[in-house]
């Protein structure tokens, strides 16, 4: 199971990460969903931002943390990988036996037809309705937002589902919102076919992959942990490595 401590060294900072994560740095705090489905204001400012960090958030590639876990597949070494991540990075470096828990930041949802369409005919679609419309990015976020200011967010125009007309959201689980509960029973299920769970970058502070630790902890299967600072389950590890991902998982020979 993986978290967003895997993508920040391809360049996607995270949330929690001490002193350098997004909330030790600034006071910004992610989209809830309850504002996001409510309000046409909100999805404006969500979208205009979201419009302008898209290229860079897109364009970032898997590092060896990646590569070293899609091998591990390749080998027959690795049963099933569990993402919390949204950056698609697990796909870009060939891991199929993959859920991605909270979703992908490259599909987009109907909130009302719940037609899926990829991220980049979108951007394609802002595009067209944004010719002239232009804003300067202030710092990219773990979701590929960035921040804008009220007056370059306001003249933005947001284009509705082409197949109904309903608001458009990225398929993404946001904080407030669940995991559907048949995608949770599809992972507990691996997690129980499993001989042991590795964390790889999480410091599993969200329930919705903390949940998993504890099937694992019933199950008595060893937890073994690679995270920089404290994780909430080191008190169940087996064991608890303080590195970075990338430096670390291309060492181990999973032969």
């Amino acid at each position: 199971m993986t978290g967003a401590g895997i993508s920040t060294e391809s360049g996607i900072p995270d949330y929690r990460s001490e002193k350098v994560g997004l909330y030790a740095r600034t006071d910004r705090r992610p989209i809830q969903h309850g504002d996001f489905v409510r309000s046409a204001p909100v999805r404006q400012r969500y979208w205009a931002r979201n419009f302008v960090g898209w290229p860079q958030f897109s364009s970032h590639q898997p590092n060896p943390a990646h590569w070293a876990l899609s091998n591990w597949e390749r080998l027959g070494k690795l049963h099933w990988l569990v993402t919390q991540n949204v950056d698609a990075l697990h796909t870009k470096a060939g891991s199929q036996r993959l859920t991605e828990l909270h979703g992908c930041m490259h599909r987009v949802l109907c909130l009302d037809c719940g037609e899926q369409t990829p991220r980049g005919a979108l951007q394609e679609r802002f595009q067209v309705l944004n010719p002239t419309w232009s804003a300067e990015a202030h710092g990219l976020a773990p979701d590929g937002d960035v921040f804008l200011t009220e007056e370059e967010v306001q003249s933005f125009q947001v284009p509705s589902c082409s197949r109904c007309g309903g608001p458009l959201k990225p398929d993404v689980v946001f904080f407030g919102d669940t995991v559907k509960p048949d995608k949770v029973d599809f992972v507990h299920k691996r997690v129980n076919e499993a001989d042991s769970l590795l964390v790889v970058g999480s410091s599993l502070q969200v329930y919705s992959g903390y949940r998993f630790i504890l099937t694992a902890r019933e199950k008595k299967l060893p937890i073994a942990i690679l995270n920089i600072g404290p994780t909430r389950s080191d008190d169940l590890a087996s064991l608890k490595l303080d590195s970075r991902c990338g430096e670390l998982l291309p060492l181990i020979d999973p032969r």
